[in-house]
């Protein structure tokens, strides 16, 4: 079977209502596209009834998987999707679909060319914000504050959910990975950069979701003691390792 063009791979963790719902609309999207796409569920340790749910819609769409992850956490439901997905694009997508299905066309040629690794951004010119409570945002600006001081200089939105590579790059990236939590993406683009990969933001349009599972305090902590692990990583030479 041919290789389709597109990848898409949605981690999911206790996502049983959230998930009909972004499935519907990304089978409706690829549908209507002149390329081929396949959709990857990745349930990393559900409490609920995710996998059945995937499952269910699975069977009936062949153009889905559904992968079960028995350890937790979202780094590592990613890094499970992308390197079993066959597709020369692969595009990680979180399951509340904060953005436009419809915006995934603006990671991709021909929108973009010559680009390794398109990144979702609520922060570049042309973005734009829909209910989310000013304590928030002034919380991600304080958190990307500290990413870029101490990771990646330059980039304005380290963190959103919505990010495409191309296959060549998503293998050696993510074979490279380590961090299995919320801090993956920066380790990401850490090794991205360090390798040479082009990377570009994409404005997007994004929505506040209110039942999002992030917490500001705590996952900057943890994102802190991420940045020390991923420059001790790099002191050791792990990420110049052959992959």
């Amino acid at each position: 079977m041919a290789a389709p063009f597109l990848s898409i791979v949605i981690p999911a963790y206790n996502e049983e209502f959230r998930l009909p719902k972004t499935l519907e609309q990304m089978l409706s999207f690829s549908e209507s596209q002149p390329y081929a796409t396949e959709v990857l569920v990745v349930e990393n340790g559900s409490q609920d009834r995710t996998f059945e749910v995937a499952q269910a819609i699975a069977e009936r769409h062949p153009n889905v998987t559904v992968l079960k992850e028995s350890g937790r956490g979202k780094g590592l439901a990613v890094r499970r999707g992308m390197l079993q997905a066959r597709g020369e694009y692969r595009f990680m997508c979180d399951a509340d679909l904060s953005m436009p299905v419809e915006e995934i066309n603006r990671f991709l040629p021909p929108a973009l060319q010559g680009v390794d690794i398109a990144i979702g951004s609520r922060e570049a010119p042309g973005s734009v914000r829909y209910n989310e409570p000013q304590y928030r945002h002034l919380g991600g600006r304080v958190v990307n504050t500290m990413i870029r001081l101490l990771a990646l200089p330059g980039l304005q939105d380290t963190q959103c959910g919505f990010k495409c590579f191309r296959a060549p790059a998503a293998e050696e990236l993510f074979r490279l990975q380590t961090l299995t939590g919320w801090s993956f993406d920066i380790e990401l683009l850490y090794i991205a950069r360090r390798h040479g990969y082009h990377i570009v933001e994409v404005p997007i349009h994004w929505y506040f979701d209110p039942e999002s599972k992030l917490s500001v305090v705590s996952d900057a902590v943890k994102m802190g003691i991420d940045i020390f692990t991923i420059h001790r990583n790099q002191a050791k030479g792990i990420y110049d390792a052959k992959v």
